[in-house]
């Protein structure tokens, strides 16, 4: 899909999209001091490994590890006095959430954040730590979302929106602002798409600067609900996905004015990308990212010819991510990689059948972490067992030698592949 622009989108009043170029210049005025001005920086090893121009822009470092706090603070600093005293509501399970909670407690602002049930508790204590009010409500977001609404009309709070309001959408557009004052000549960025407000602000201001620009949206293929309404598709948005920060059902209706306007092309991404972005940024740049924070990078390791020779700016929205699914991640992209692996090796229930194979290790000099020695729950007769040795080799080639020396002496063995 490709939505070509020949206007500037200083023009937006004329073509009645939501936002201007003016109300990002305005929001990064007013937001100017109270949020991170984060670093765009070049990766030369990421440059190297995809054959584009790499440069990152670290919204992970903000203070609440998102870009979120952009938006929210915009929208805060728009209330009036009356408004402030009456506070405002949300409902978010995470990064607006946290963003603001914690400007509206810096500004004096009573919070309240609905979330589902279901919230990870690390996300609720994070927002009750800011100051916020925080409400269970629901098996599931539509359900909490609703609650708010509710809520917000009973007590008179001022909802604020994640995405679909045209000063959430400016402050978000500030994020471009910067990389493009940091890198005039960029001429491409891509930008992970949830509801769409962080890619509405940023094409805002980029087409403004150079109507040439590519701006490019990515998914989640397990939520790809912006891709699929602008092709006039039904999309099924359901599913785990390690980019829960981007899993939107329904993109909202202001921002998907901006995005038919000014992005040139939708991408999705799979999970296994998004889990190989994630490594890579902590391996390689040390910067810890959450699903959505990766999916830029998980755009140019599935569509590598789309962005070779290109100058590309990715945004690294977030690095909210729960510390026990981090080391998940990157213990399955080792297993992946051969540097971990898990071996099933038939043997003969006979003395000194394990010492022999530990031999074979010894000899390969593999390291052994686990073994699991199984002589019941099988299929084999009853003088067979099967023993699964999970070890840590250099890489796949490794690997490889160490599995041929293991049948070479006559052992049935078999790789356990991750997923």
């Amino acid at each position: 899909m490709t939505t070509a622009t020949t206007h500037p989108a200083s023009d937006a009043a004329a073509t009645m999209l939501p936002i201007s170029v003016a109300d990002v210049e305005a929001a990064a005025r007013a937001i100017k001091g109270a949020v991170v001005h984060t670093p765009c920086l070049r990766s030369q090893t990421l440059s190297d490994l995809t054959g584009a121009d790499v440069w990152l822009k670290f919204e992970n470092l903000q203070f609440t590890a998102a870009y979120k706090e952009r938006g929210a603070l915009n929208k805060l600093l728009s209330l009036t006095p009356e408004e402030r005293q009456r506070g405002v509501i949300a409902a978010s399970a995470g990064n607006h959430a946290q963003g603001l909670a914690y400007h509206a407690r810096r500004l004096g602002i009573p919070a309240t954040i609905v979330m589902p049930r279901f919230a990870p508790i690390m996300k609720v204590q994070q927002t009750e730590g800011h100051g916020a009010n925080v409400v269970l409500f629901g098996e599931t977001f539509d359900q909490a979302s609703a609650h708010s609404y509710e809520l917000a009309a009973k007590r008179g709070y001022v909802y604020v929106p994640p995405f679909d309001d045209p000063l959430v959408m400016a402050g978000q557009g500030t994020v471009g602002l910067e990389m493009l004052d940091a890198v005039p000549d960029l001429d491409t960025l891509v930008v992970p798409i949830g509801g769409g407000g962080l890619i509405s602000g940023i094409a805002t201001i980029a087409k403004a600067r150079n109507p040439n620009i590519d701006v490019i949206g990515v998914q989640a293929e397990l939520y790809p609900s912006m891709h699929a309404w602008l092709k006039g598709e039904t999309s099924v948005c359901d599913g785990d996905t390690l980019a829960e920060g981007i899993a939107v059902k329904t993109p909202g209706k202001l921002t998907s004015q901006v995005v038919r306007a000014l992005v040139d092309d939708i991408l999705l991404v799979g999970e296994r990308d998004l889990e190989r972005g994630v490594a890579m940024l902590l391996n390689i740049e040390k910067t810890v990212v959450e699903g959505a924070g990766a999916a830029g990078l998980a755009a140019l390791l599935a569509h590598p010819r789309r962005f070779r020779g290109t100058k590309v700016g990715l945004v690294l929205c977030g690095g909210n991510i729960d510390t026990r699914l981090l080391a998940n991640v990157l213990l399955r992209e080792l297993a992946r990689s051969g540097r971990l692996a898990r071996l099933r090796i038939r043997l003969k229930d006979r003395p000194g059948q394990l010492f022999e194979v530990a031999r074979i290790f010894d000899q390969q000099q593999v390291n052994i972490l686990e073994v699991y020695h199984q002589r019941v729950f099988t299929s084999l007769p009853a003088k067979g067992l099967i023993a699964e040795i999970e070890c840590e080799t250099r890489d796949a080639d490794h690997l490889q030698r160490l599995l041929e020396t293991l049948r070479a002496a006559a052992y049935e063995v078999r790789l356990v592949e991750a997923d």
